[in-house]
This record gives C-alpha cells, sequence and structure tokens, in this order.
C-alpha cells in the first residue's frame, strides 16, 4: 500500500496502562465527529492469555441495531491509530496503524510514527492482514503474522451504561441511578479491531500511555 497523508484527528481516546484491564469510552460524538466511521466508542487494553502479549482493542460507529449491523462497515477513507507512549512524554513512541481496504483490515505496526501529533502518514508495509468477519459469520475470522494477531468486524458493545437515568440525573428529574439500571446498550453493536502483539515490541518495561485516534484521508 502506497504511503498516505492523513488529516487532522477527527476523535482521540486515551488511558494509562500499568497493570490490569483499562478501558476507556465515550459514546457521545465529539464535535468534530460528522462521520459516524470516525466516532470511537471504547479503546481498551490488557494482557493477553498469553501473558507475554498485550491486547489492544478499539471501537467504533456506537449504537448500530442488529438490522444496521447486518450492511456495516469500516470506511477505507478512515485510519484507527493506536498511539503508544513508553517514555513518559505523553508524545506517542510508537503507533499501530489499522487501514481498511477491499474487505480487509491491513495492520501497520507497531512501528515509530513518521510524524506526531494529529497527522500521520502510513508507515512501512502492514504486519498482518486480516480479512473483515461478516455479521453473519458463527467464528470470529483471526489472521496471525510476525507475532501479531488481528481482528475486524462487528461485536456486541461490551459498554454497559444507563443512559436514561443518566440523562435525568444531569436534567434535574432524579437525584442517582436506580439499582437495578437499564443498560442502554443491551443489544447493540460495534465495529471493532483487535490486535494483540509481543509486549517485546513495545520497548517498555514500566507504564505506557495509549490512546486511540480516527484519521481520514486528506
Amino acid at each position: 500500500m502506497k504511503k498516505a497523508n492523513l488529516i487532522v484527528a477527527i476523535a482521540s481516546m486515551a488511558l494509562i496502562l500499568g497493570a490490569g484491564i483499562l478501558w476507556a469510552s465515550d459514546h457521545a460524538d465529539a464535535p468534530a465527529v460528522k462521520n459516524k466511521s470516525t466516532d470511537i466508542t471504547d479503546l481498551y487494553v490488557f494482557q493477553g492469555a498469553n501473558t507475554d502479549n498485550l491486547v489492544f482493542v478499539g471501537n467504533v460507529q456506537g449504537l448500530m441495531s442488529p438490522a444496521t449491523t447486518q450492511t456495516a462497515a469500516f470506511d477505507e477513507n478512515t485510519m484507527i491509530e493506536f498511539k503508544i507512549d513508553n517514555t513518559g512524554d505523553n508524545i506517542e513512541d510508537l503507533v499501530i496503524q489499522c487501514v481498511y481496504k477491499g474487505g480487509k483490515m491491513y495492520i501497520y505496526g507497531p512501528v515509530k510514527p513518521a510524524t506526531t501529533g494529529l497527522t500521520s502518514t502510513v508507515v512501512g508495509v502492514a504486519s498482518v492482514v486480516v480479512q473483515v468477519t461478516p455479521y453473519t459469520a458463527t467464528a470470529p475470522i483471526i489472521a496471525s503474522s510476525n507475532g501479531i494477531s488481528a481482528f475486524a468486524g462487528p461485536r456486541d458493545d461490551p459498554f454497559f451504561f444507563d443512559l436514561d437515568q443518566f440523562h435525568k440525573i444531569t436534567g434535574g428529574t432524579a437525584t442517582g441511578f436506580v439499582n437495578p439500571g437499564t443498560d442502554t446498550f443491551k443489544g447493540t453493536n460495534v465495529m471493532s479491531v483487535v490486535v494483540e502483539v509481543p509486549k517485546s515490541l513495545l520497548n517498555s518495561t514500566g507504564k505506557l500511555g495509549v490512546w486511540l485516534q480516527t484519521k481520514q484521508k486528506a
């Protein structure tokens, strides 16, 4: 794939990873998000079943009904990019770039970025290429190459939250959440990219700062 310059990041989400499972979530669009394909819902980073590996999960296009999911797809003009800070200066030292084309997700990295900040350039050649799993598939399609494994496709939204009650609280008509609550996101789906990489490729012996951005071609 030829290198392509990408415009300013549309959406971003961040967390700091020390140990255990960490996640960040945002199911409300940022002002700059006009294209649903760029709308980030969740970022998860956790240790794999193989404890020598780290798993990165980026979800986009939230609140999809089963009917909508039937025809949902990643956008060929949108890059999903995990940014990794392994020195503690809040600047990405490595990136994992996920680019969709022709029904497949191309995973680049982890690799040193050509540029830092809000613009990106696809770096090098793909580490692994995975066919996108259809919604109707009975099992996920997973590809592995160069020690890296990847999945791309629709998944049930793992986020849970009583959004209606939250709106009542912020609107002044309720003072708190009820027990049991109602999971607003039950039965909804997201488009998910999952990348599992050896920790040895992350060049870190301590904490990692990880954030997720979606970017569109110029």
